[in-house]
């Protein structure tokens, strides 16, 4: 099994409910900015990314040296970890593969803090026993994934200064916070932290996957230009730099992402309640998907009718029949949840 969601390309899918994109779709903007970046392709793209750099700028309100692109948020994980070199890594678990993915990159220690269902994979007062003197480097994501639960901003700031105190940086991925409702992004309290690297990505909210395009903010510029070094250069296409550009300009002239989060409510409220009536354990999401858990092997029998959902049993801190469900839009969710009811 793949440790992605997404394999369409191994498998016949009608309806993949396995990749956390907005349901919304992609701006036709966006689509237009991209199909006129097609004139540019006799060119290399600009090595210095001036132009999104200026957008996520004045649209974030980031200073520019604070900001670096990548081919997606996982090029920048794997940038992070080459340009620390952390002899002590801690990762969460239950969370996003990429983060292992970077820190075995490099031969230093990874310790997993687990998150049990218990305490709905939220983190406890025993995870500060982790951040010893001797770590390094921590992955936190927030909200998390697969779990779709929020950190509150408060609890995020306690681990901050506990970590600045032992020199320890950490990697906050933020890369499903827009899809949240409330106040939890770290973005305006970028330079109370020196030992903060935060990563975001146009991937998810607006619906852009296969463009490739994330951002790394981080106020230390020693950090910064470590990091730096183990970028490639031209790593941004001409039509990620133009998708960039035409989704920051987007987002300022519209409520797309207010409207977002109202619609992602509204149909993860929906599921959930329609999964609790089907006997699953549905785990709190604040996200723009759902964990949930059942025995019926979902996986492979959806699969046989088209539907891709992502099958958490290779999730480290998971198992055997959790699952995660894509919130997608309404005539999509129910086309789910009559297949699973037929099962």
């Amino acid at each position: 099994m793949e440790i992605h969601g997404g394999d369409l390309y191994r498998n016949h899918v009608k309806l993949d409910f396995s990749i956390n994109i907005n349901p919304i779709g992609v701006p036709q903007s966006v689509k237009d900015a991209m199909y006129q970046a097609i004139e540019t392709c006799n060119r290399y793209p600009d090595i210095m990314a001036e132009h999104l750099t200026k957008s996520v700028s004045d649209t974030y309100n980031i200073p520019s040296e604070y900001l670096l692109f990548g081919n997606g948020s996982s090029e920048l994980f794997m940038a992070v970890v080459h340009g620390i070199k952390p002899k002590k890594t801690v990762i969460p678990v239950p969370s996003f593969y990429g983060y292992e993915y970077a820190a075995r990159a490099l031969d230093g220690e990874i310790v997993y803090h687990k998150m049990t269902p218990e305490n709905e994979f939220c983190l406890t007062s025993s995870f500060f026993s982790v951040l010893s003197q001797d770590v390094e480097l921590l992955f936190i994501a927030n909200p998390n994934n697969p779990t779709g639960n929020m950190i509150q901003k408060e609890k995020i700031k306690k681990i901050l200064d506990y970590c600045k105190e032992r020199k320890i940086y950490v990697v906050l991925d933020e890369c499903f916070v827009e899809f949240c409702d409330g106040d939890y992004s770290m973005l305006p309290d970028i330079e109370a932290y020196e030992n903060l690297i935060l990563v975001r990505a146009f991937t998810k909210i607006f619906s852009i996957p296969g463009v490739r395009l994330g951002y790394l903010v981080c106020s230390n510029q020693k950090v910064m230009q470590k990091i730096k070094r183990h970028i490639p250069e031209w790593n941004l296409s001409c039509f990620a730099q133009a998708a960039g550009c035409a989704c920051c300009a987007f987002a300022k002239q519209t409520d797309f992402i207010k409207n977002t989060v109202e619609y992602i409510k509204k149909e993860r409220q929906f599921l959930e309640d329609a999964f609790l009536q089907k006997g699953f354990r549905v785990f709190h999401s604040d996200a723009n998907f759902l964990l949930i858990f059942h025995e019926t092997p979902l996986y492979e029998r959806l699969l046989d009718r088209g539907i891709l959902i992502r099958d958490c049993s290779n999730f480290r801190g998971l198992g055997k029949g959790y699952y995660r469900i894509a919130i997608k839009n309404r005539a999509e969710n129910e086309i789910l949840l009559k297949a699973i009811g037929e099962l």
